[in-house]
């Protein structure tokens, strides 16, 4: 028996075919009011490249996560091409290698970022070029960042994250071990090192311009102020001689681009003082008192970043005005003292931060940089700049001993898988008293590797202002430094050496590393000064020792901007 299908059941496919109909319809409709919409927004897709979610792997952790939810951040877009360098190793003088580091890096930046630069500023995105990593500094959001990353001219994006770095509080004066308070005058770090005794010989660091990477310096005070190289005894011209690398500061007492040398802080004139300081009234805090200073400042009272630091490698590569104009590689400083770091942990890169300061090796410029403070256990030498092969890495000594300070960090360096053995030489460094910003004629003390770093960039300054053939030689004068130093053995992080990874080579004796490292250059003219001389000034009274100002000042958040700079021209 044949049952009929209900009435209604003849009318299904038509109206199947009704609703589908309508269904493609409206489809269709959405795709076209997509397309409208999707035309009408700036485009950020970078031409040549592919999705942005397969480039995920140039794009660091840190940038990805302070660009979620639709922040804006601050990073850096490193350029695949990067600059050969390794000729300048075959020239011989400081100005030769200065100028063919200086002039191969930017030649390289102005060909290679010319696209990214035109893309940027066809969507008014905030940017910055630096040329010493051949990277430019961004202001945008995550589709900017992918957008970047697709693009084949660009080898990873970085992030710029705010860094605080832990300096010392001014101490109570201690006394010195007796046989280290003669002269009184000559602060005891200093007679430690047997820097007097090279004095005497009539070298104080003449013709060697040092360079300070810190918190800035007051350059009035007493013991700085003859020093300077922007001051030539009655007027001073801070150009090519100081560079601040603060541009968005909120509460700063130097404010933004401060346009004399200031600290905001006071460890960069403590520094400072230890590497050349002399007031000529008894107070013989520097190393090499015959040398000049230049000065950057690339922390915000404390707080500093990788384009911060950045910057001042790049100013000192090439020093400029103070409006940032007319670069001079010959006007390069010798050596720069850096008591600052750049934890991985914290967003910093290692591989950028490495290129400048290879740049600066390759331009015959010694780094002198702190271990750290992350004493006592063993590869603590953990953060840039002191984990580089490139820089001279500093231990610091309990003064008036041959003991590693509790705080000194110690080698070998696991952060980047090398093993490498640090720090590379020890110096004095617990209760070195030297000049603060506090006023012209306040002195403190202060410990940490921050204090021993610059007793070596001034010791550099001794040996090469007495054996001229080492300078700028930088695995000559390491060698003389090492090989001069006083050896102490130690098994906590390895073989006893020499080199080992508590004390590197030892003790630094620049006494001996000047008469060992060849023939020192006869001075005729060059006389020892009352403030030169280990015997020639009286038992000084000294200045009482003050307390740094306290300064607060806010780390920059995200909605901080860096003024756009263009490269400079060569």
């Amino acid at each position: 028996m044949i049952t009929n299908l209900p009435r209604t059941s003849t009318f299904t496919p038509s109206r199947c075919r009704r609703v589908f109909s309508s269904l493609l319809l409206l489809a269709a409709f959405v795709a076209i009011l997509g397309a409208i919409a999707s035309s009408r927004q700036p485009a950020v897709a970078a031409p040549g490249g592919g999705a942005g979610s397969s480039q995920s792997g140039k794009i660091a952790p840190w940038v990805m996560e302070h660009t979620s939810n639709g922040q804006q951040s601050e990073f850096f877009v490193v350029l695949a091409d990067q600059a050969d360098l390794s000729p300048a190793a075959a020239l011989q003088t400081k100005a030769e290698k200065g100028r063919f580091v200086y002039s191969t890096l930017l030649n390289k930046a102005q060909t290679t970022q010319r696209p990214i630069l035109q893309w940027l500023r066809e969507r008014g995105l905030e940017h910055r070029s630096f040329y010493i990593v051949n990277g430019i500094l961004v202001t945008g959001t995550r589709q900017v960042v992918e957008a970047l990353a697709a693009r084949p001219d660009v080898a990873r994006i970085e992030g710029n994250p705010h860094i605080e770095n832990h300096f010392p509080q001014p101490e109570a004066v201690e006394e010195a071990p007796p046989h280290l308070q003669r002269p009184a005058t000559i602060e005891p770090g200093i007679n430690y090192t047997h820097a007097p005794q090279v004095w005497a010989l009539g070298f104080t660091g003449q013709q060697i311009v040092v360079a300070d990477a810190d918190t800035g310096q007051r350059w009035t005070h007493n013991a700085l102020k003859p020093h300077y190289r922007g001051w030539d005894g009655q007027n001073a011209d801070h150009d090519y001689n100081w560079h601040d690398s603060i541009h968005d500061s909120m509460s700063n007492p130097c404010g933004n681009d401060s346009p004399s040398p200031c600290d905001d802080q006071a460890h960069g004139t403590h520094t400072a003082g230890t590497m050349v300081g002399d007031d000529g009234m008894g107070n013989q805090i520097g190393m090499a008192p015959g040398a000049k200073w230049i000065g950057c400042r690339n922390m915000d009272a404390g707080n500093g970043t990788p384009a911060r630091y950045i910057e001042c490698m790049q100013w000192f590569l090439a020093p400029t005005r103070i409006n940032g104009t007319d670069p001079d590689p010959t006007k390069a400083p010798d050596i720069t003292s850096n008591s600052w770091h750049c934890p991985p942990t914290e967003g910093c890169s290692v591989d950028s931060l490495q290129a400048a300061v290879e740049a600066q090796a390759a331009a015959g410029i010694m780094m002198v940089s702190a271990a750290q403070n992350s004493g006592p256990n063993c590869s603590t030498v953990l953060n840039p700049p002191g984990i580089y092969a490139a820089t001279y890495t500093v231990g610091a000594l309990t003064t008036g001993s041959d003991t590693i300070a509790g705080f000194s960090s110690r080698g070998p360096v696991t952060a980047d898988g090398s093993g490498r053995i640090k720090p590379d030489i020890s110096a004095p460094g617990t209760g070195t008293r030297s000049c603060t910003n506090a006023s012209d004629s306040s002195y403190a003390n202060f410990s940490g590797t921050s204090m021993a770093t610059p007793h070596i960039a001034g010791a550099v300054a001794l040996l090469w202002s007495a054996i001229p053939s080492l300078r700028h030689q930088l695995a000559a004068s390491r060698d003389a430094l090492n090989n001069s130093a006083v050896h102490i053995a130690s098994t906590q992080c390895g073989d006893a050496g020499p080199p080992n990874n508590v004390y590197g080579w030892g003790r630094v004796d620049i006494l001996a590393a000047v008469e060992g490292g060849g023939t020192p250059t006869p001075t005729p003219t060059a006389t020892p000064t009352a403030t030169a001389t280990p015997t020639a000034s009286p038992t000084a009274t000294a200045s009482p020792t003050a307390t740094p100002q306290p300064t607060s000042t806010p780390r920059v958040g995200p909605s901080a901007r860096p003024r756009p700079t263009p490269l400079p021209r060569p």
